[in-house]
């Protein structure tokens, strides 16, 4: 039995990673890589196998960089089943039709420049209907029930209380008369955020395939989540700007409104509207309310004493859909804060309205999830003067801020403690450290080698190693 790495292999994007056990071959997750357009395209269209060989997939959770590219995966020939939790299902079922949406948008905006200067029109990754294709082979399968993706192969997802239905994923391997046992993470969450549960963890694990996203560096604490957004507010009702925030539609986006909401129900939110522009983030608010069974104790209580019992919504927040609402939002005066995907702003609405006020002054863009590298938004935090946005340079005179307590990935920390759990719990032989840079990922490794970890690896792209 082998397990080889093709993406989120000293990077963060493109999670993909591809077991062969008995002579089955099972995919962990199916990401979109992100990062320079020509790359990223040629990277998520030529897959390193031959779909069609894949006889699963097992996916983590519905972020687009563990489950954007599933739609080329079936495009290219995949016909086997999707396994993942209800909840991720619900999810992708958003998120993946929104990918479509969005890629299909971006190349016909790319495709009018490129038309001007007599270049090659740029196809879209996949459409619509291919998303949906991918969607038909979703098979749900709840926490802590077995599932066998393959021969030789016993699954069960456990929460990896990172977003709504996240997983990892504990794997029986069978091969002749050897069984073992690897536990792929997916990504881990924080202990103690709000709306989710906390992580659980793993028993019996000989391998493990372990997320390293900040394996370098310690997030604040997430009670200063609150009073970092309240500031936020404060200056730009002062100011009478904008803040815009970046945000990942799904998960990050439901615990901003969350925080916001605190601020509204105690008395602590200024008198400034908050517009949530992005109609995925307001369909993925919906499955969160369908799935309260993955809530924790503090979602379920505040939901039996908020004044609406609502956590994600008050009188001063509105939803915006259409895309004529979301263009007005642009010449709107006075203060506002908006909400907006994509996290990365590697597409979405947010980037019309980076292009519109990141040279004002008055205007602070917030940031608070990570930053792939080549994305316009590691630019941004990088303090560049001048950015392309939606092919056009605007100059960057906006304040830049960024606000790690929103970070649902653990932080070195947290990622210690899982690990150190995790080995108490089983004899890991082997740990492989992934979706991290490789800064986070080395650093991770030798602090888990000080702590008596034998055998760490930070596989290459490609790479791939025997389970013996």
């Amino acid at each position: 039995m082998e397990v080889q790495f093709w993406g989120a292999a000293r990077e963060v994007p493109g999670s993909m990673h591809l077991l062969n056990v008995g002579g089955r071959r099972i995919l962990l997750d199916c990401g979109l890589y992100q990062g320079r357009r020509k790359h990223a395209f040629e990277r998520n269209r030529d897959f390193p196998f031959e779909p069609s060989s894949i006889d699963a997939v097992v996916l983590s959770h519905a972020h687009i960089d563990h489950c954007g590219n599933l739609p080329t995966l079936v495009k290219a020939g995949f016909t086997g089943k999707i396994y993942a939790t209800p909840a991720t299902r619900d999810l992708c079922r958003h998120m993946l039709v929104d990918s479509a949406h969005i890629q299909k948008s971006d190349v016909r905006y790319v495709n009018r420049r490129r038309k001007r200067q007599g270049k090659r029109p740029f196809e879209p990754l996949y459409l619509i209907g291919d998303a949906r294709k991918a969607l038909a082979r979703f098979r749900p399968v709840h926490y802590g029930r077995v599932f066998e993706p393959a021969p030789g192969v016993r699954a069960t997802f456990i929460d990896a209380g990172h977003i709504l239905g996240s997983a990892s994923v504990v794997l029986d391997l069978t091969e002749g008369s050897r069984t073992r046992r690897l536990v792929f993470s997916g990504d881990i969450g924080r202990r103690g955020l709000p709306i989710l549960r906390d992580p659980q963890i793993a028993s019996g694990a000989d391998y493990v395939i372990m997320e390293s996203t900040y394996g370098d560096r310690e997030h604040e604490p997430p009670s200063r989540a609150r009073e970092y957004l309240r500031e936020c507010a404060d200056a730009t009702f002062s100011s009478g700007g904008k803040l815009l925030v970046p945000s990942f539609a799904l998960g990050r986006t439901q615990e901003l409104v969350y925080r916001l909401n605190q601020l509204w129900e105690a008395g602590e939110l200024p008198p400034v509207d908050v517009f949530v522009d992005s109609p995925l983030a307001i369909n993925v608010t919906e499955v969160y309310s369908a799935h309260p069974e993955c809530y924790d104790r503090e979602m379920l209580d505040t939901m039996a004493t908020d004044s609406d019992g609502d956590p994600l919504g008050f009188r001063r927040l509105r939803y915006v859909r259409k895309a004529e609402e979301s263009k007005a939002l642009n010449t709107r005066r006075g203060p506002a804060i908006i909400i907006a995907a994509s996290g990365m702003c590697e597409g979405g609405r947010i980037l019309h309205h980076l292009r519109n006020h990141v040279g004002n002054p008055s205007t602070t863009v917030l940031f608070v999830g990570y930053q792939a590298q080549h994305t316009l938004g590691r630019r941004l935090l990088e303090g560049n003067d001048e950015v392309r946005v939606l092919g056009t340079p605007v100059q960057v005179r906006a304040r830049i801020e960024r606000a790690d307590a929103y970070s649902a990935h653990a932080d070195r920390t947290g990622l210690l403690g899982w690990a150190e759990a995790v080995r108490e719990r089983g004899q890991v032989s082997r740990y492989f450290l992934v979706h991290g840079e490789e800064d986070s990922a080395e650093a991770l490794a030798e602090d888990l080698r000080a702590a008596g970890t034998a055998g760490v690896e930070v596989p290459e792209r490609g790479s791939a190693f025997q389970l013996t």
